[in-house]
């Protein structure tokens, strides 16, 4: 079983609108007092032995604002298995071609960069503290520093969006070199500066339905896979670590707002940095991760479920009423069910959230 180990880099230099994430904006790097909590944690969990994960995962905030030394001591402390994938999430202007190199000799060998569209007013409307110049300028730089699985993020559905501007990004991330392409639709979440100050131009839920359509059509067209529901990659490019997460595997998340599902308990840290740093925050239990949350996860995938794994994993099968909806969603081209594995189209995967609740 793979172990997926992420880490919770909570400084940022600017709270982008969107966001609700836990972090610390005004930052201009990260405490060596706070790697240092993150290695206590780790040798908490693994006080005998090195945790040995299959994947790491620098998550944020803004984990580009680590030093690589930073950064090679967390890696070297978690021991990853020989060949594991060590991810660091960047923001374009936070990097040079040196502090790349540095993160590659560190031991990072997959970098993802949160660019979200290619015109300058829109990452301003976002509060984007990049140009569309600085993210073709750290496509660049990351390639020349030794990196071949480079991540890019598109925001989809933005204010007065356009397929022109989809087509605009996308021609920024693929020429930058992207194996990896991550495309979300923009969500209002209410504690973010735009949840209490919605951007004019939003576009109706109909329209950024056809917008995420294009998106994957376009995608595939240019050699991007679509694996999952916001995740496309070309062919070996998959993000191994967020498929432990939508496999259910186990994972392990340190620091602040982080969650993690060991052995099927859940169990997060509550989003206070404070506490974390003065070994004040243990962890808190969560629940338990079973067969609903396998089913949700495995239909964000476009492989889907597999109806005998999930019988010989949690011992559930479907009913009638719900394989005669399941036969509803086909006929209607939300769905492909084959007998054995019920997975959803493009155009399921907007509406899966509907589909979900008439399947629990």
């Amino acid at each position: 079983m793979s172990l997926g180990l992420y880490l919770h880099i909570p400084y940022c230099f600017s709270k982008c609108r969107y966001c609700d994430f836990y972090s610390h904006p005004g930052e201009r790097g990260v405490p060596d007092a706070y790697v240092d909590a993150l290695l206590r944690e780790l040798h908490r969990f693994a006080p005998n032995a090195p945790l040995r994960p299959d994947t790491v995962y620098f998550g944020g905030g803004t984990p580009s604002l680590l030093t690589p030394a930073q950064t090679e001591r967390l890696i070297r402390a978690a021991e990853p298995v020989p060949g594991a994938e060590i991810t660091l999430e960047a923001n374009p202007e936070t990097v040079t071609e040196e502090s790349l190199r540095g993160f590659r000799a560190a031991g990072v060998n997959r970098i993802s960069f949160g660019v979200q569209s290619a015109r300058d007013t829109q990452l301003r409307t976002l509060g984007r503290p990049h140009s569309a110049k600085q993210a073709r300028a750290a496509f660049a730089a990351a390639r020349r520093a030794g990196f071949e699985n480079i991540s890019g993020d598109i925001m989809l559905a933005l204010p007065h969006y356009t397929q022109a501007e989809f087509d605009e990004t996308l021609e920024l991330i693929e020429k930058g070199g992207a194996t990896h392409i991550s495309a979300y639709l923009l969500k209002i979440e209410p504690d973010s500066a735009f949840g209490k100050h919605p951007p004019e131009g939003l576009p109706t839920s109909d329209e950024a339905a056809d917008f995420y359509l294009y998106a994957v059509e376009q995608l595939e067209h240019h050699g991007y896979l679509q694996y999952e529901i916001s995740n496309f990659a070309k062919p070996g490019y998959e993000g191994r670590h967020n498929l432990i997460y939508w496999d259910c595997g186990d994972y392990l998340g340190l620091g602040p707002a982080a969650h993690s599902c060991m052995g099927g308990k859940r169990f997060c840290y509550a989003p206070d940095t404070a506490a974390f740093l003065q070994d004040a925050a243990a962890p808190i239990m969560d629940g338990n991760c079973g067969a609903e949350d396998y089913l949700i996860l495995q239909l964000r995938l476009r492989k889907g479920l597999d109806l005998a794994a999930y019988k010989a994993i949690y011992g559930k099968q479907f009913s009638t009423a719900q394989l005669a909806f399941v036969q509803n969603c086909v006929r209607a081209g939300y769905a492909t069910f084959d007998g054995s594995t019920l997975a959803l189209t493009p155009a399921g995967l907007i509406v899966q959230n509907s589909i979900l609740a008439q399947l629990l």
